[in-house]
This record gives C-alpha cells, sequence and structure tokens, in this order.
C-alpha cells in the first residue's frame, strides 16, 4: 500500500509528459508546415518544384501566422502558443485566415500545380468552418488539423495512411489528457476536419 501513490503519481507524470510530447510534436503549425510538402512532392515528383510550392503554402499557412502567435503569447496577449483561452483564438484566426487567403492568391498567380491550389482552399475553408464554431465553443484545432491531413495522404498516396487515424486518436487523448480539450472537442474537431477539410480537398482532386 506505501508504494501504490508513488507508483500512480509515477504513472501519471509518465502520461503526461507523453501528452505534452504528442501535443507539440502533432502541433497544428507542425503538420501544416510537413503536408504541403508532401502534396508537393505528389504533384512534381522533383525535389526543387516540390520544396518551392510546398514551403510557399507552409510559410503562408503555418509558419508567419504562427509566428503572430508566438509574438502575443510572449507579449501576454495570449496564454500561450496553444492559445488555450477561446476567446483569444480571434486574432490568430484572422491572421491565419489573411496570411492563408495571401498564399493562395500567390498560388494561382504563379500557376501553381492543381493540387497544391486545392490543399490550400481545403485548409482555407476548414479554417472559416472551425473559426466559425469556435465563436461558440472550443473546437480542437490539433484534432481537426490531424484529421484532415490523413484524409489528403489517404487520398493522394495510399489507403495505409488511414492507418494514421491511430495518430489521430493519441493527438486526440493528448488534448483531454492535458485538459485543454474535452472529449467531444476533439471528436467534432476530428470529425469536421476529415470531413471538411479532407473532403473539399478529394472533391477538387
Amino acid at each position: 500500500m506505501t508504494n501504490a501513490a508513488p507508483e500512480t503519481a509515477a504513472a501519471r507524470t509518465t502520461e503526461d509528459r507523453v501528452a505534452r510530447l504528442l501535443t507539440e510534436v502533432f502541433a497544428p503549425w507542425v503538420i501544416v508546415v510537413l503536408l504541403p510538402l508532401a502534396v508537393a512532392w505528389r504533384a512534381t515528383a522533383a525535389v526543387g518544384p516540390a520544396l518551392g510550392w510546398g514551403l510557399l503554402v507552409a510559410v503562408t499557412s503555418s509558419v508567419l501566422p504562427m509566428g503572430v502567435i508566438v509574438w502575443g503569447a510572449r507579449t501576454g496577449r495570449w496564454d500561450s502558443h496553444h492559445v488555450r483561452d477561446r476567446a483569444g483564438r480571434f486574432v490568430p484566426f484572422v491572421a491565419l485566415l489573411v496570411m492563408s487567403l495571401v498564399g493562395l492568391g500567390l498560388l494561382v498567380l504563379l500557376h501553381a500545380p492543381w493540387l497544391l491550389v486545392a490543399l490550400d482552399i481545403a485548409m482555407i475553408v476548414s479554417l472559416l468552418v472551425t473559426g466559425g464554431i469556435t465563436v461558440w465553443w472550443k473546437v480542437s484545432m490539433h484534432s481537426a488539423v490531424a484529421a484532415g491531413a490523413v484524409v489528403v495522404l489517404a487520398v493522394l498516396f495510399h489507403p495505409v495512411c488511414w492507418a494514421l487515424l491511430l495518430v489521430v486518436a493519441a493527438i486526440s487523448w493528448s488534448r483531454v489528457r492535458l485538459q485543454d480539450h474535452t472529449a467531444a472537442q476533439v471528436v467534432v474537431g476530428a470529425v469536421v476536419g476529415a470531413v471538411v477539410g479532407g473532403g473539399v480537398f478529394a472533391a477538387l482532386v
């Protein structure tokens, strides 16, 4: 009996560390850096063009918006780079939307491969839907982005990519474990990401 409490505490600490790792490694901004590169490779099958087009989407849809979020977190405008407080998500959403639209405009003007244009459109539509939900309810962006990415990969590469839904489940667990979201919020996030983000992409390609 005397060892039960320490063992339980250690298990909880380990679970918290795993949850934190999953939350950071599979953060939306990380996925939105890597996914365009994968899509660009599928569209071009050449290293140079894949890097060029992929980084254009990654910078405008992830790197620059994340810069705004980090700046806001460091200056105390919102609670952290994950913006846990629903009320604090408005400015980051607007910044992300504006920069993503700029990126989409550049893709069109520069005659980017259609797969990249379709991906950007799908991400923007998903952002609008999740942003609309966030006005009154804190939906999980981690789950939404991860689930949408799985659909995109499954559509473009191979059905085996559906197995990555296990990763989505792990990410969702981490958000609940860290008490940043409820189970309902991660489930709705995953469904919205898959159906809206992934669905729009699948319909366009």
